[in-house]
């Protein structure tokens, strides 16, 4: 664990949001976990025991507590960020790898012996991998036993589970409840919309995140209003769409003030079951719920140049995008030009390459964006791309459907960015940006970047490539976000610059 245990009980006593994720506390005369943030009476601190993952606490023999919700906890970004094993393993984890291969593949996969595996697991975290992933679909299928009205056997598909008989088995086990006794808990919830809470640890600038995406939105594709991102979402043979949305305040009882939710809310239609986790592991990612701001602002404070537009913006996250073969094929597009002109070429080839939709109720939603195999020999004459840009996109396409690059999360940002520089037309510019916008790489930074280059010394100048190379390795491993902060900045400056992020 990161905090000793004096220190959190003094966040479980104040509530500190701040905390959230990063521990749980056990309560040894109820037999109950909960977060840092629950409202209920705060234990003696002789009752309590500490926990770094929700898992491990489930390991001992607690229970989730029902007021605070653990499955709406932030995950703890300090195990899952990074290069490191354990993050890369969690990634592979929340990807499903255990689903379908035993402890050994996913040591394999993260270079390293069973044994060891489950022993840094156990240190880290407190329960080895098999916990965490039990864990994890154990607590979905609690907040979709809570919050929707989907039946037990779609809840028991949603979460991972083959079959019914396993769930309702290692529901009891773990939480000494049958789901349908818990379903009873459960608030109605009018209309076909599947809404889930998405918590985050506070603050998170949602604003500033929409006012990215906006800038970007495919029509057709994406719709970015005022307060909320949409999209449609695959695969082709079920589409369906989405909305993210700040979670409402909820009303205090007393006083007529309200209480903030730091959560956002997602609204779903037409998903099968079998994706939901999936769904909602990607939405984590694109809007990097699971960062910890506070960390992240230690880190990059260092700097004189950063610090201000931490203290303006201190919720500012990494946007990441819903599909890696989407951002890889804006990203190439957006070599050379502007964020307005990318945007227009790719909504052109969403247009005449993408599958047309019609979908009740998704205003200004009507097509999903091309596959790769509708791109791998497709003739993009007339969309307005250079033959140099139409060749690599293809390149590009027919590299993926191959397998010679992909958008695993789990690769180190090293061996990410080597493997596709190798791809003609792919040079280190457009690999740092996939891995920022396409993995969520809270490290990834496109040094060539002229935005960079140029906003970075705030007084006029442009540092070199070079230079500005060696004042980012202070940032590490956060460099990603300084990114997002001085792009931002220099779009609100108006910046002129001949390459700026599609």
């Amino acid at each position: 664990m990161l905090l000793d245990d004096d220190q959190c009980y003094r966040a479980l006593k104040t509530h500190d949001a701040r905390f959230d994720g990063r521990f749980f506390v056990g309560v040894g005369t109820t037999g109950i976990y909960c977060r840092p943030v629950c409202t209920a009476r705060t234990p003696h601190r002789e009752n309590c025991r500490f926990f770094p993952s929700a898992a491990a606490a489930e390991g001992q023999g607690f229970r989730p507590c029902l007021r605070c919700r653990p499955e709406l906890s932030p995950n703890d970004g300090a195990w899952r960020r990074g290069d490191a094993v354990v993050a890369r393993a969690l990634k592979l984890i929340e990807q499903g790898v255990l689903d379908e291969e035993p402890l050994a593949a996913l040591a394999e996969r993260v270079d390293i012996g069973e044994r060891q595996l489950r022993r840094l697991f156990v240190e880290r975290l407190g329960v080895p991998p098999i916990g965490v992933q039990g864990t994890r679909r154990l607590l979905f299928a609690k907040q979709l036993l809570t919050e929707t009205a989907m039946p037990v056997t779609e809840v028991a598909m949603a979460a991972g589970f083959g079959s019914l008989r396993r769930f309702n088995a290692a529901f009891l086990e773990a939480y000494r409840m049958a789901p349908r006794d818990l379903r009873k808990q459960r608030v109605e919830v009018p209309g076909d919309t599947l809404t889930l809470r998405l918590g985050y640890r506070p603050p998170h600038d949602f604003a500033a995140m929409l006012d990215f995406l906006r800038g970007r939105a495919l029509p057709g594709v994406e719709v970015v209003d005022a307060t909320s991102y949409s999209r449609v979402i695959g695969p082709v043979e079920a589409p369906g769409w989405l909305r993210v949305s700040q979670w409402p305040d909820s009303p205090r009882r007393d006083r007529g003030q309200s209480t903030a939710e730091h959560a956002l809310k997602l609204e779903l239609h037409g998903a099968s079951p079998t994706r939901m986790l999936e769904i909602v592991s990607r939405l984590r990612r694109m809007f990097d719920l699971d960062a910890d701001p506070r960390a992240i602002a230690d880190a990059l404070s260092v700097d004189a140049r950063l610090r201000p537009l931490l203290k303006q913006r201190p919720g500012l996250r990494v946007p990441s995008g819903w599909d890696g073969f989407e951002i890889a094929v804006r990203a190439i597009i957006g070599q050379q030009v502007s964020v307005a002109a990318a945007r227009t070429l790719a909504a052109r080839i969403a247009q005449r390459f993408g599958r047309p939709l019609v979908l009740p109720g998704a205003d200004g939603l009507a097509n999903l964006f091309p596959e790769p195999q509708a791109l791998a020999d497709a003739d993009l004459a007339g969309i307005g791309l250079t033959q140099a840009r139409a060749q690599a996109l293809r390149t590009v396409a027919r590299a993926v459907l191959d397998g010679a690059v992909d958008f695993r999360r789990d690769s180190s940002l090293d061996e990410f960015v080597a493997r596709w520089t190798e791809l003609p037309g792919i040079g280190p510019w457009t690999a740092q940006y996939i891995a920022l916008r396409a993995l969520g790489h809270p490290d990834a930074f496109p040094v060539e970047d002229l935005v960079l280059q140029r906003a970075l010394p705030g007084d006029g100048s442009r540092l070199s490539a070079r230079a500005l190379q060696v004042q980012s390795e202070a940032w590490r491993p956060w460099r990603a976000y300084s990114v997002i902060l001085l792009w931002r900045e220099a779009a609100q400056q108006a910046v002129p610059s001949a390459r700026r992020a599609a």
